[in-house]
């Protein structure tokens, strides 16, 4: 496995398209209104990444057909922007991604519309507390494994099960470089696999179903959902390894 090492040219450049996504989930995160519909949201989204000078990345990416991935209460993560309008106590997964100067940004969100259940506060709790966890447990030298059981013990240690099939990723001058970093150890060797360095790019994204972990996609070919078809939730950072440490790229 091949895992990039990025200049501090390099990462200064990833920085700049990962603070447009940053900017971006903000604005929504305070715009987004119950009675919006998702292409709606989806446009107000692309319309902000390219005022910032960069390009909605998704937007075509594998086929992909918009800019924003607009994921509504059981779809965790994929979810295809519709005239669906999203109303008091839903829960809103927001995935962007930009391109500026040939470098990819990538960060999500997952919100709640007006009200929401104490439940759902901590389904989204979980993805966001294991993210920021997660980030501070890295130490160069690690293993991208041993990083991976960490995820899994603590989204376990809240109640919940991370989602199967779907992972975090590498991230430069492509939207998805090596390594893969699944929220779950695969195998049972965390001591195995290649070694955190510095200079590593790679966003993180805890992805976390409340019972069953199995992935499905669901007929328009892209929303995942899990095999029982609860609520799930879904939070994403892209990080750079400087000084031993994890650095948040996606902030502004």
């Amino acid at each position: 496995m091949a895992i990039p090492l990025k200049s501090q040219k390099d990462i200064k450049k990833l920085s700049l398209a990962n603070k447009i996504v940053a900017k971006t989930l903000n604005y929504l995160e305070k715009e987004v209104r119950p009675g919006m519909s998702l292409l709606e949201i989806n446009a107000m989204g692309e319309d902000f990444v390219l005022s910032q000078g960069a390009t909605p990345a998704f937007k075509g990416l594998y086929g992909f057909p918009a800019g924003v991935c607009t994921s509504v209460n059981e779809v965790i993560i994929h979810g295809i922007p519709t005239e669906y309008k999203i109303k008091e106590g839903d829960i809103l997964g927001l995935d962007i991604g930009s391109k500026i100067d040939g470098w990819y940004g990538d960060a999500a969100i997952t919100m709640g519309v007006g009200e929401i259940t104490k439940e759902d506060k901590e389904l989204i709790s979980c993805s966001k507390d294991a993210l920021y966890h997660a980030i501070d447990y890295i130490k160069a030298g690690m293993r991208f494994k041993e990083l991976s059981f960490e995820l899994e013990n603590f989204i376990y240690s809240r109640g919940f099960v991370p989602l199967r099939s779907f992972c975090g990723h590498g991230i430069g001058r492509k939207p998805h470089e090596e390594p893969e970093i699944p929220n779950y150890l695969e195998g049972n060797n965390p001591k195995q696999g290649p070694k955190i360095k510095n200079g590593m790019v790679f966003c993180l994204e805890p992805m976390i179903c409340q019972r069953e972990s199995e992935a499905k996609i669901l007929d328009d070919k892209w929303s995942v959902v899990s095999s029982d078809r609860l609520r799930g939730s879904h939070y994403e950072h892209c990080v750079a390894i400087i000084n031993n440490k994890a650095e948040i790229l996606s902030v502004e």
